[in-house]
């Protein structure tokens, strides 16, 4: 049989393992799956998970549930050698080895883009993966709990203020999302007023959300700000040392939680570390059939789509943004062209008119919009969870989504935090001693 090697599980990768699944024939191509993670992250979730309306686990789909016919592989492509049809993989543990192809497929999707601010590799938590959303959430929750019995000053006021830098669709998302949460809990702890939560979200250009209108993004800043939180727009963080912020439009304060949102980068293994073609920007060279490679030459047995692609659009002429629309779209079309590719028939080319943008900004509060239509508040927020829960794939994990919010409808979030769990051994070691936020932290 010949192998189909698979570098990335994200969307892209996922569908197309999961599509050529069902499309291979017993006995006509062996499926291979390499990903550090057993998992697919079904990010649009990562801000509900934040705000404790979805549970951790239901925005992750196993692989090795669902991806029936392929061979997981837990670990991290390092070297794409296509000349010799062989990847160089680094498990968690133990030494490097290699794994042979015949067809490779790279779905390794992009790296969160960090610039060098001082502090904040120190202090940031980025928000592409379940566990830095489950984090932030527990970081809030705890800040709370900490804040409700410190007297008014400057430790309070720190632990109550919370940071968003990049406005795309993670950054506003999250920065929503986390505020009604933090709004929510102000019934829950009387001893913290509203005037004493401060949110911040910082974007370095003029506007949030580029994907809506300017209108629209105008419309999301006065709704955040009406909110209570603050904008700043045309702002760059100038340096973030030991959570002290200080902002190039003159604003510093001091803050316990920073979430870094400020976009994609090209995956290193992709930019560095593989012989096939790629663009100044370090992203795979594709054609419109996914096929990697120029119009005038194909390179033979190698395919990618995602956001280390490429992509052309063939509709608005360009490339395709790497968002999930576009990566499970292509997922779904390499599982059909490579098929077709190996029983040598005729392959497609991507072609995607856009469904449109829509955004989640809260309980209750969200925007959408496609053309020059645009929708508002509630029926927003309504209909960017149905196209959601329809989008994530399986119907288990739809199920599971659709339990959590009806039971969060009955009976509210769930508001516990379970930070504890970094540090699992306190209780052991500590014999039953109180440990302090400060004692866990150098354990």
């Amino acid at each position: 049989m010949k192998r189909i090697l698979i570098v990335g599980g994200g969307y892209a990768g996922f569908y197309a393992a999961w599509k050529l699944g069902k499309r291979l024939r017993p006995g006509e191509a062996e499926l291979v799956v390499v990903d550090p993670r057993p998992y697919l992250t079904y990010q649009p979730f990562l801000p509900e998970v934040l705000a404790g309306s979805i549970e951790a686990r239901h925005a992750a789909v196993s692989m090795r549930r669902h991806l029936r016919r392929a061979k997981i592989i837990a670990g991290r492509v390092t070297v794409v050698d296509h000349a010799r049809r062989s990847v160089t993989v680094q498990p968690p543990d133990g030494d490097a080895f290699e794994v042979g192809y015949d067809l490779i497929v790279v779905t390794a999707g992009a790296v969160t883009r960090r610039f060098p601010v001082p502090g904040i590799v120190e202090r940031a938590i980025g928000l592409k993966h379940v566990e830095e959303a489950v984090a932030v959430r527990d970081s809030l929750l705890t800040s709370f709990d900490r804040a409700a019995v410190l007297p008014p000053g400057a430790m309070r006021q720190r632990l109550l203020t919370v940071t968003f830098v990049g406005g795309g669709f993670s950054g506003v998302e999250g920065f929503g999302e986390l505020l009604s949460l933090a709004t929510a809990l102000l019934k829950k702890y009387p001893e913290i007023t509203r005037d004493e939560l401060r949110f911040h979200l910082v974007e370095a250009s003029d506007r949030i959300l580029p994907e809506v209108s300017p209108e629209a993004g105008r419309w999301v800043v006065r709704s955040l700000e009406g909110r209570g939180g603050e904008v700043h727009l045309n702002t760059v963080v100038k340096s973030a040392v030991d959570g002290h912020v200080v902002l190039s439009n003159g604003v510093e304060f001091d803050t316990e939680l920073i979430v870094w949102t400020a976009g994609n980068d090209a995956n290193p293994v992709v930019r560095k570390h593989t012989d096939l073609p790629i663009t100044e920007r370090g992203l795979v060279v594709v054609r419109a059939d996914l096929r990697v490679g120029t119009d005038v030459e194909a390179v033979p047995d190698a395919w990618a789509a995602g956001d280390d692609a490429a992509v052309p659009d063939v509709v608005h002429g360009g490339y395709t943004v790497p968002n999930a629309q576009h990566a499970v779209r292509q997922g779904k079309l390499l599982a059909r062209n490579i098929a077709a590719s190996l029983r040598g028939r005729k392959v497609r080319p991507y072609a995607h008119h856009g469904l449109g943008s829509v955004a989640t900004l809260g309980i209750g509060r969200g925007i959408f919009q496609y053309k020059k239509i645009t929708i508002k508040g509630l029926p927003a927020w309504l209909m960017h969870r149905g196209y959601h829960v329809l989008a994530v794939p399986t119907w288990e994990r739809k199920v599971r989504v659709l339990a959590v919010w009806l039971t969060a409808a009955l009976f509210g979030r769930d508001i516990v935090s379970l930070a504890s769990v970094e540090h699992p051994r306190d209780a052991f070691v500590g014999g039953g001693e109180p440990v302090t936020h400060e004692t866990a932290a150098r354990s």
